[in-house]
């Protein structure tokens, strides 16, 4: 099975749900692999370094240490990118000024991971015109797949199912990995786990962004299938201890 290379984009089925840890894991995998990664994040929103708040591609980078880490636009208040840059009085990010940073960062490096805000249609920006862009607009323009993070818990399976016919309306073709799976897993996430996409490419644990970064990039590769540069053939196995 081949691995992704070229632009990948990482979004979710909601905020919250590990995307950041899981584009790391991934950026951990390929670079273990031997492939030159860079991360990419087009908006950070919501991080407050008073309150303790971390960006994501310091996390990024101290979990996986990719060759390159980039935020192309930063946003003090916790918000959709098109509101947290209207509310700041700053403005609003350009889709084909984003597209041309991506491309050229991607030029350099052998896989380029572009991990967006919120979910698939969160707003990011603003065309000329006035028009809101999505993160779903910038992977028709890339031609690129992309890597959808998922909860483990109740409501998964629509999110997730709607997640994937909205990209699959576009032409965008998607990766499903689990974010965070519980210590001590319920019912509903084992039936969720059964009835997700039987193409499911990652089970990743809950408190993974908690690990000491060495152990992460060991482990980072046996949660995720092949095509996202791990060794899991199947990620579904990760869970049967958990079952006892």
């Amino acid at each position: 099975m081949t691995a992704l290379t070229g632009i990948v984009l990482v979004t979710g089925t909601d905020t919250g749900v590990g995307k950041t840890i899981t584009t790391a894991a991934v950026a951990a995998a390929a670079t273990a692999s031997g492939v030159r990664t860079a991360v990419v994040k087009p908006a950070q929103t919501g991080v407050d370094p008073a309150y303790g708040d971390v960006p994501d591609m310091e996390v990024v980078a101290r979990l996986a240490a990719p060759a390159t880490t980039r935020t192309l636009a930063e946003y003090p208040d916790p918000l959709a990118p098109t509101a947290a840059a209207r509310v700041s009085g700053t403005e609003a990010l350009d889709m084909f000024e984003i597209l041309d940073e991506i491309k050229s960062i991607a030029a350099e490096h052998e896989l380029t991971l572009v991990e967006g805000a919120g979910g698939l249609l969160v707003p990011m920006g603003l065309h000329p015109g006035g028009a809101q862009w999505t993160l779903a607009d910038l992977a028709v323009a890339l031609s690129a797949p992309a890597i959808v993070v998922a909860r483990a818990g109740l409501g998964t399976l629509n999110h997730t199912a709607l997640t994937l016919e909205a990209m699959a309306r576009r032409g965008i073709t998607g990766h499903v990995v689990v974010g965070a799976w519980p210590d001590r897993p319920e019912l509903v996430h084992f039936t969720n786990l059964a009835d997700l996409p039987e193409d499911l490419h990652g089970v990743l644990p809950d408190g993974a962004g908690g690990i000491e970064p060495g152990v992460f990039r060991r482990s980072a590769p046996g949660w995720l299938s092949p095509t996202l540069h791990g060794d899991c053939d199947d990620p579904r196995t990760l869970t049967d201890l958990d079952e006892d």
